[in-house]
């Protein structure tokens, strides 16, 4: 046979197939069934809202609705399943034997069930094994129909958590890429002053651990690299303090750029000698670069004011001190370090 009828043929067998795994999958019991069950089934009535049994509790039993409707609640967010007439559950705790339902059954009105236990199977089977063993065939393939639709639920939801934790993933970088540029000088990849507060602020929120030292560093005659060499010349000065102050920088200080050719470092922890060796590092690090003879200015003199902070005082006054000291380094003609108020006088400058 072929064309036409060919395919009708092929539907039609297709569609007694599909009919006939319907009826095997589907819960209702025939009314022969019902009947049978009844013989030896116990009659039990539930009032709307009331729980036969709960997920997870064990179970013997299983149970075939005569009046009412009956809620399955399989949890977590998975799929209620609604049952009426005829229908049956529970059928797993009496095939399988002490089992953890999988699901909870409520009764949405007053019902009334046949509850048949393992005695009472075994008694169904005696008189009609061929009514039971339809039963039986019918019931497996719904378990399987129903754990494939629940696995296939699960793949589901599983993939709908993978995309959401991608998506956090994704927006947690986007937030702490943009913490970072919010607080991050452009130019050189120091703090900026936006970067300063926070880093005072968290300073502030652990009273134990506050920064010892300041360094405020300006740049000597700034203005005229950038009027003979041009910005972009300028702009490589800068990076390149920016480069040297980040090396001296500890895991727990600060090096900021804070407007203009003026940065400062903040150490956490620093007495008079740590200071002045940090200080004398930058300067050392300066004449390094200018020795190389660059064509254009790579690098420039700097004057550097520092002082031993006050944890009982606040960044204006640590920057009034420190400031007064670079104003006495660039009277001095730049190129050095001052202290401002010198806490030991055998080392003043």
């Amino acid at each position: 046979m072929t064309g036409r009828g060919a395919a009708e043929n092929v539907d039609a067998t297709t569609g007694i197939a599909q009919v006939a795994m319907a009826e095997v999958v589907h819960a209702l019991l025939s009314e022969a069934e019902v009947e049978l069950f009844a013989k030896f089934a116990r009659r039990c009535k539930f009032r709307a809202g009331q729980w036969i049994f709960q997920r997870g509790h064990r179970g013997e039993r299983m149970y075939v609705i005569l009046e009412g409707q009956i809620e399955l609640d399989f949890g977590e967010d998975l799929v209620i399943k609604t049952l009426g007439q005829r229908e049956f559950f529970g059928e797993l705790g009496l095939l399988v034997g002490d089992h953890l339902r999988s699901a909870g059954a409520r009764a949405l009105f007053d019902c009334e069930v046949l509850e048949l236990g393992p005695t009472d199977f075994q008694q169904l089977v005696d008189i009609d094994p061929g009514l039971v063993s339809h039963f039986l065939r019918r019931t497996i393939m719904r378990v399987l129909t129903n754990e494939q639709a629940l696995i296939s639920q699960l793949r589901r939801r599983n993939h709908d958590l993978e995309t959401a934790l991608d998506n956090l993933y994704i927006t947690t970088h986007q937030l702490t890429h943009t913490r970072e540029l919010v607080r991050t000088d452009e130019l050189t990849g120091l703090h900026n002053r936006r970067g300063l507060t926070l880093y005072l602020q968290e300073c502030r929120a652990q009273q134990d651990d506050q920064p010892q030292a300041l360094l405020l560093i300006d740049c000597d005659r700034f203005k005229q690299i950038n009027d003979r060499h041009g910005h972009q010349a300028g702009d490589r000065v800068l990076q390149s303090m920016g480069n040297i102050l980040r090396s001296m920088a500890g895991e727990h200080d600060l090096a900021c750029r804070l407007g203009g050719d003026e940065f400062c470092l903040l150490l956490r922890r620093g007495d008079h000698d740590l200071v002045q060796h940090a200080a004398e590092f930058i300067l050392a690090a300066v004449h390094g670069l200018i020795e190389r003879n660059h064509a254009t200015p790579h690098v420039s003199l700097v004057s550097i004011g520092a002082c031993l902070l006050q944890p009982e005082a606040g960044w204006s006054e640590w920057y009034a001190c420190a400031d007064r000291a670079l104003y006495r380094a660039k009277r001095a003609g730049g190129n050095c370090l001052r202290w401002g108020p010198d806490p030991d006088p055998d080392h003043g400058q």
